[in-house]
Protein backbone atom coordinates (compact mmCIF):
# COMPACT_ATOMS: atom_id res chain seq x y z
CA UNK A 1 0.00 0.00 0.00
CA UNK A 2 2.96 1.90 0.73
CA UNK A 3 4.27 1.82 -2.78
CA UNK A 4 1.49 2.73 -4.34
CA UNK A 5 -0.04 5.45 -2.33
CA UNK A 6 3.73 7.24 -2.10
CA UNK A 7 3.43 7.52 1.64
CA UNK A 8 3.51 5.77 5.14
CA UNK A 9 0.48 5.32 7.14
CA UNK A 10 0.36 6.81 10.94
CA UNK A 11 -1.66 8.09 13.55
CA UNK A 12 -1.40 11.75 14.47
CA UNK A 13 -3.50 12.00 17.39
CA UNK A 14 -3.98 16.04 18.61
CA UNK A 15 -5.17 16.12 22.06
CA UNK A 16 -5.87 18.70 24.36
CA UNK A 17 -8.86 20.40 26.78
CA UNK A 18 -12.07 21.61 24.99
CA UNK A 19 -11.36 25.06 22.82
CA UNK A 20 -7.58 24.43 22.35
CA UNK A 21 -7.84 24.33 18.79
CA UNK A 22 -7.92 20.49 18.22
CA UNK A 23 -10.22 20.64 15.71
CA UNK A 24 -8.88 23.48 13.93
CA UNK A 25 -5.53 22.07 13.75
CA UNK A 26 -6.68 18.85 12.21
CA UNK A 27 -8.51 20.03 9.30
CA UNK A 28 -5.31 22.53 8.89
CA UNK A 29 -3.00 19.69 8.87
CA UNK A 30 -5.19 17.74 6.61
CA UNK A 31 -5.47 20.28 3.99
CA UNK A 32 -1.88 20.88 4.02
CA UNK A 33 -0.90 17.10 3.30
CA UNK A 34 -4.19 16.96 0.34
CA UNK A 35 -2.14 19.83 -0.99
CA UNK A 36 0.89 17.90 -0.89
CA UNK A 37 -0.91 14.80 -2.71
CA UNK A 38 -1.03 12.42 0.65
CA UNK A 39 -3.68 10.89 1.66
CA UNK A 40 -5.22 11.77 5.63
CA UNK A 41 -8.78 11.13 7.14
CA UNK A 42 -9.81 13.21 10.30
CA UNK A 43 -11.31 11.07 13.40
CA UNK A 44 -12.94 14.03 15.29
CA UNK A 45 -13.82 13.47 18.38
CA UNK A 46 -17.33 15.56 18.66
CA UNK A 47 -18.09 13.64 14.79
CA UNK A 48 -17.53 10.60 15.79
CA UNK A 49 -19.49 10.69 18.87
CA UNK A 50 -22.83 11.20 16.29
CA UNK A 51 -22.76 8.12 15.17
CA UNK A 52 -20.02 5.73 15.63
CA UNK A 53 -20.36 6.43 19.59
CA UNK A 54 -23.80 7.93 19.52
CA UNK A 55 -24.48 5.66 22.55
CA UNK A 56 -21.89 6.24 24.67
CA UNK A 57 -22.49 9.34 27.03
CA UNK A 58 -19.31 10.84 29.51
CA UNK A 59 -19.00 8.00 32.37
CA UNK A 60 -15.28 7.17 32.99
CA UNK A 61 -16.23 3.81 31.63
CA UNK A 62 -18.28 5.66 28.32
CA UNK A 63 -15.04 8.09 28.01
CA UNK A 64 -12.57 4.81 28.29
CA UNK A 65 -15.09 3.25 25.18
CA UNK A 66 -15.13 5.94 23.61
CA UNK A 67 -10.98 6.22 22.64
CA UNK A 68 -11.07 2.67 22.22
CA UNK A 69 -13.58 2.54 19.28
CA UNK A 70 -11.44 5.45 17.99
CA UNK A 71 -8.50 3.94 18.21
CA UNK A 72 -9.72 1.10 16.45
CA UNK A 73 -10.59 3.07 13.77
CA UNK A 74 -7.40 4.79 13.54
CA UNK A 75 -5.58 1.16 13.71
CA UNK A 76 -8.15 0.41 9.85
CA UNK A 77 -6.86 4.05 8.60
CA UNK A 78 -3.15 2.71 9.80
CA UNK A 79 -3.56 -0.21 8.15
CA UNK A 80 -4.92 0.84 5.14
CA UNK A 81 -1.64 3.93 4.49
CA UNK A 82 -3.50 6.71 5.54
CA UNK A 83 -2.24 9.42 7.40
CA UNK A 84 -5.08 9.09 10.07
CA UNK A 85 -5.68 12.37 12.23
CA UNK A 86 -7.34 12.27 15.63
CA UNK A 87 -8.56 14.77 17.28
CA UNK A 88 -10.57 14.54 20.55
CA UNK A 89 -9.65 15.55 24.39
CA UNK A 90 -8.94 11.96 25.31
CA UNK A 91 -7.82 13.05 28.76
CA UNK A 92 -6.21 10.17 30.30
CA UNK A 93 -2.76 9.45 29.92
CA UNK A 94 -3.42 5.51 30.05
CA UNK A 95 -5.99 5.74 27.25
CA UNK A 96 -3.38 7.29 24.90
CA UNK A 97 -0.68 5.44 25.91
CA UNK A 98 -2.79 2.41 25.03
CA UNK A 99 -3.29 3.83 20.81
CA UNK A 100 0.93 4.49 20.98
CA UNK A 101 0.87 0.93 21.99
CA UNK A 102 -1.03 -0.88 19.71
CA UNK A 103 0.92 0.73 16.59
CA UNK A 104 4.61 -0.03 16.15
CA UNK A 105 7.03 1.78 17.92
CA UNK A 106 6.85 5.42 15.91
CA UNK A 107 3.69 5.37 14.33
CA UNK A 108 1.66 7.12 16.82
CA UNK A 109 2.69 10.69 17.03
CA UNK A 110 0.86 12.30 20.06
CA UNK A 111 0.45 15.93 19.14
CA UNK A 112 -0.41 18.16 22.63
CA UNK A 113 -2.44 21.49 22.33
CA UNK A 114 -0.89 23.17 25.42
CA UNK A 115 -3.00 25.89 25.56
CA UNK A 116 -4.84 27.51 29.12
CA UNK A 117 -7.83 26.55 30.42
CA UNK A 118 -8.99 30.31 30.65
CA UNK A 119 -8.10 30.79 27.36
CA UNK A 120 -10.14 27.61 26.19
CA UNK A 121 -13.23 28.93 28.36
CA UNK A 122 -12.52 32.63 26.16
CA UNK A 123 -13.20 30.55 22.96
CA UNK A 124 -15.97 28.59 24.18
CA UNK A 125 -17.63 28.64 20.94
CA UNK A 126 -20.25 25.68 21.98
CA UNK A 127 -21.12 27.62 25.54
CA UNK A 128 -20.22 24.31 26.97
CA UNK A 129 -17.76 25.59 29.97
CA UNK A 130 -20.19 28.02 30.71
CA UNK A 131 -22.99 25.56 31.15
CA UNK A 132 -20.07 23.39 33.66
CA UNK A 133 -19.34 26.06 35.52
CA UNK A 134 -23.00 26.60 36.52
CA UNK A 135 -23.28 23.29 37.27
CA UNK A 136 -25.56 22.24 34.03
CA UNK A 137 -22.79 19.86 33.00
CA UNK A 138 -21.22 17.23 35.11
CA UNK A 139 -17.33 15.54 34.57
CA UNK A 140 -16.34 18.68 32.27
CA UNK A 141 -12.95 17.76 31.19
CA UNK A 142 -10.58 20.66 32.58
CA UNK A 143 -13.46 21.73 35.47
CA UNK A 144 -14.64 19.13 37.73
CA UNK A 145 -13.00 16.49 35.92
CA UNK A 146 -9.00 16.25 35.23
CA UNK A 147 -6.80 16.36 32.07
CA UNK A 148 -3.77 14.79 32.18
CA UNK A 149 -1.48 16.60 29.71
CA UNK A 150 1.00 14.04 28.33
CA UNK A 151 4.55 13.57 29.38
CA UNK A 152 6.48 12.92 26.27
CA UNK A 153 3.93 14.29 22.75
CA UNK A 154 5.95 14.52 20.18
CA UNK A 155 5.17 18.14 19.91
CA UNK A 156 3.79 20.58 22.06
CA UNK A 157 1.77 23.90 20.78
CA UNK A 158 1.40 25.91 22.91
CA UNK A 159 0.97 29.70 23.50
CA UNK A 160 3.56 32.22 22.89
CA UNK A 161 3.47 35.94 24.78
CA UNK A 162 -0.34 35.20 24.82
CA UNK A 163 -0.91 33.99 21.57
CA UNK A 164 -1.24 30.96 19.42
CA UNK A 165 0.34 30.61 15.98
CA UNK A 166 -2.09 30.66 13.12
CA UNK A 167 -3.65 27.07 12.27
CA UNK A 168 -1.18 26.72 9.14
CA UNK A 169 1.84 27.47 10.73
CA UNK A 170 0.96 24.60 13.53
CA UNK A 171 0.08 22.39 10.95
CA UNK A 172 3.59 22.74 8.47
CA UNK A 173 5.00 21.83 11.93
CA UNK A 174 3.80 18.35 11.88
CA UNK A 175 4.16 18.03 8.54
CA UNK A 176 7.81 18.94 8.91
CA UNK A 177 8.02 16.10 11.33
CA UNK A 178 5.82 13.78 9.11
CA UNK A 179 9.04 14.56 6.32
CA UNK A 180 11.67 14.11 9.11
CA UNK A 181 10.25 10.75 10.13
CA UNK A 182 9.63 9.38 6.26
CA UNK A 183 5.85 9.34 6.62
CA UNK A 184 5.51 11.39 3.55
CA UNK A 185 7.50 8.99 0.75
CA UNK A 186 7.00 5.07 0.65
CA UNK A 187 9.43 3.15 2.68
Amino acid sequence: MEKLLNQKGCVVWITGLSGSGKSTLACALNHALHARGKLSYILDGDNCRHGLNSNLGFTAEDRVENIRRIREVAKLFYDGGFICIASLISPFSKDRDACRDSLPQGDFIEVYMDVPLEVCEARDSKGLYKLARAGKIKGFTGIDDPYEPPLNAEIVLHQTDGFCDPPSVMAEKIVSLLERKGYLEAA
